[in-house]
């Protein structure tokens, strides 16, 4: 990390995105637990890929909050910083809009997505990966793998290959429980 890269982080206050996504702490999971969690555990794999662009990891702790809490004040978003226009953009280019189908907003991302966009869906699934040991609805589990295979590889491919190499190690495990099963 160069020192411009550590001085700009040092000045980069995550603490109001925080504060923001705990309203997700009630919107639980399949998986268990709540949406917050899964915030900070998707900024959390992006700082594993040695992810620190601001904008980026501000988005990961909200990235869900669009879609999960209805009545959110986008303007409580817009006002934290100088950059919570940028995160805004973001968190809105990750969030899947209600006439588009799955497949549509996952083609959307990999197709148009933006760099940061597509980084952010991947840790997003990544996360969503690991839960899915925690799933018990095997329908659920198998169609997600397939999901991921079809739609978030590619944009992986793209954006981190390390990041593809997890997902598919993530996914031939998902397989194998299920094959355990006689589910596949």
């Amino acid at each position: 990390m160069t020192t411009e890269e550590m001085l700009r982080l040092r000045e980069t206050h995550l603490a109001p995105y925080i504060q923001l996504a705990t309203a997700l702490i009630g919107k639980s999971r399949r998986s268990g637990g709540n949406m917050f969690r899964h915030q900070i555990d998707t900024m959390a794999i992006l700082i594993d890929y040695n992810c620190i662009d601001t904008v980026l990891l501000k988005a990961a702790i909200v990235h869900d909050i669009l879609e999960d809490i209805s009545d959110f004040n986008h303007n409580l978003l817009l006002s934290i910083d100088y950059e919570s226009h940028e995160v805004y953009q973001l968190v809105r280019e990750v969030t899947r809009n209600p006439e588009e189908t799955k497949a549509e907003f996952l083609t959307r991302i990999l197709q148009n997505g933006s760099h940061n966009a597509k980084i952010l869906k991947v840790a997003d699934r990544i996360s969503n990966m690991i839960s899915l040991g925690f799933v018990n609805d095997m329908e659920f589990v198998c169609r997600y793998t397939k999901e991921t295979e079809r739609y978030i590889f590619p944009i992986a491919e793209q954006v981190n290959g390390y990041m593809l190499m997890e997902l598919r190690s993530l996914v031939e495990s998902r397989r194998k429980y299920l094959m355990e099963l006689g589910k596949t």
